[in-house]
């Protein structure tokens, strides 16, 4: 006689049915946007990559292979694909370059992690395991690295040239190199040799002539026009230059309100107290020797009028007018002088002093040259030239590059190869360590060193080689111990790329594993979007 068991009444408490779908299906939608914006920039990494041509709502056209600027152009509405857009401004503000490298990085990482996911491995363990490779591949990159002094100035202008050679305006590297590293070893200041700020560096940029005929001038450079009113001097040498932010023209009235004159007598008497008034104020400014003013652009009224132009030029007085106000801190910098506020502070100390200001002709237009600055601050102007304002704006671009790479190696002092040797080298011996982790760890450090393989597999790609001969040849070599072993996209093969010049900042390697790995570690673990309105 066959018995039949009962089976035991659930337990609600014990058991009960999670629906993970909707979890699972929003890791995969954020993975899915951020690799497709990841893949939008990969065909432009390297020397041989492609370049861009954005086209904005209004009209404007930029053409560049510039990482940062490409996301920073593009309308991205998902929320995690916006993070991308982050990381590169990010990398940008960090290192100054790699800002491709590092969203490719993350790309690849993201889609290891969709394979590891869809094993069944949790998102919190592929997160921590990230976190320790990341750790353990800066390490490998510090080993690697070359250390460097910056009296060495050939190899700053290699790595400079490095950063240049994916631009646009490669073919003029040798010329852009040299210029961005004695910038920087002009402002670098002995008492605080790590930190460079970027601001003393100003970046003039005219249309006309081509790129070729950018140059540094130790002085200020600015893209206006001297005032030509009434004969106004075009050029003064042993000049006296003061910074003024008050305006030469007749005062108004706090209040909105208006003023009816019927009688000439009065009105003759007011035209001749203004005449008095902006006398009064050039005999003061002429009492001090002044002979060149810079003057503020007025929000208030007008900062300079013609009458004022007039006898300013009859005092043999050069007038710069229209200087923005972001600018003053740079000027004063540099001619190591004061801004003056108001005509009453206008004394001999506080202004400045060159051997020569005039106005140049320049392609269509005119600029004003301030040279032979006398106890001159620690900065200095690039004056950019460009055949088309696509070429200048490129050219602007691609130079702030070159200046960050070298910012990178006055702060850490340290090169390592390029193309793509060192991400070869941290995908073996990131290889070789998983092989030591036990359980899911080691699965997933194993996943992320293959992942690093895009960077060297992208740059034959974009160089029209064969990825996956050139990749397997650079594993063997590495594997033999040719540690700097890298694709030469020149010769189309394998070479030490050390030999080559192909060298980058340790900084920008480092910052791009780094930034990569926290970005991807963000996106995994969110598992819901909540939109409130």
């Amino acid at each position: 006689m066959a018995l039949v068991a009962k089976s035991a009444p659930r337990s609600s408490k014990t058991e009960s049915y999670v629906d993970n779908k909707r979890k699972e299906d929003i890791r995969h939608a954020n993975i899915k946007s951020a690799c497709a914006v990841a893949d939008a920039v990969r065909t432009s990494l390297g020397p041989k990559g492609m370049d861009k041509m954005i086209s904005t709502a209004s009209g404007e056209v930029i053409i560049t292979n510039d990482g940062a600027t490409i996301l920073n152009k593009m309308e991205v509405l998902q929320p995690a694909a916006k993070m991308l857009v982050e990381l590169s401004k990010s990398q940008d503000t960090a290192a100054g370059d790699g800002t491709t490298t590092v969203v490719v990085i993350a790309g690849s990482l993201l889609k290891q992690c969709l394979s590891l996911l869809s094993s069944g491995i949790h998102p919190t363990v592929i997160s921590d395991s990230l976190h320790k490779a990341s750790i353990k591949a800066v390490d490998v990159l510090t080993a690697m690295a070359v250390p460097l002094e910056l009296t060495d100035r050939d190899s700053l202008v290699k790595s400079a040239s490095t950063s240049l050679n994916s631009k646009v305006v490669s073919q003029y590297s040798s010329l852009l190199a040299p210029l961005a590293v004695d910038a920087v070893l002009i402002v670098v200041d002995p008492e605080k040799p790590d930190l460079v700020d970027l601001r003393d560096i100003k970046i003039v940029k005219k249309l006309g002539g081509t790129v070729d005929d950018t140059e540094m001038v130790r002085g200020l450079v600015f893209d206006k026009k001297v005032s030509h009113a009434a004969g106004g001097l075009t050029r003064v040498e042993n000049a006296k230059i003061a910074v003024i932010q008050f305006q030469i023209s007749p005062p108004k009235t706090d209040i909105e309100q208006s003023i009816v004159v019927s009688d000439y007598a009065q009105m003759d008497r007011i035209l001749k107290e203004e005449r008095n008034y902006i006398l009064g104020m050039i005999k003061k400014i002429r009492a001090t020797g002044c002979n060149v003013l810079l003057i503020q652009k007025s929000i208030l009224r007008d900062a300079v009028t013609d009458l004022s132009l007039h006898y300013l030029a009859k005092a043999k007085i050069l007038v710069i007018k229209d200087v923005e106000r972001d600018e003053i801190e740079f000027i004063t910098k540099t001619l190591n002088c004061l801004p003056i506020a108001n005509i009453e502070h206008f004394k001999e100390e506080k202004l400045g002093y060159a051997d020569l200001v005039e106005e140049v002709s320049l392609g269509d237009g005119k600029i004003v040259k301030i040279t032979g600055i006398k106890d001159m601050g620690r900065t200095t102007c690039v004056l950019v030239r460009g055949s088309n304002q696509l070429v200048l704006d490129e050219a602007e671009r691609s130079l702030h590059d070159a200046l960050c790479v070298i910012r990178c190696l006055v702060n850490k002092q340290f090169l390592i190869a390029g193309g793509g040797a060192p991400e070869i080298e941290l995908s073996r011996q990131l290889g070789a360590w998983a092989k030591v982790l036990h359980g899911m760890e080691g699965y997933c450090v194993k996943s992320f060193a293959e992942a690093l393989e895009v960077i060297p597999y992208t740059l034959a790609e974009n160089a029209g080689l064969n990825p996956i001969t050139i990749v397997t040849e650079l594993r063997n070599r590495h594997a033999q111990g040719e540690i700097n072993a890298g694709i030469n996209v020149r010769k189309g093969q394998i070479t030490n790329i050390l030999e080559e010049n192909v060298v980058q900042p340790l900084l920008v390697s480092t910052s791009a594993i780094t930034l990569a790995a926290e970005c991807v570690r963000m996106i995994l673990k969110i598992d819901d979007i909540v939109t409130v309105r």
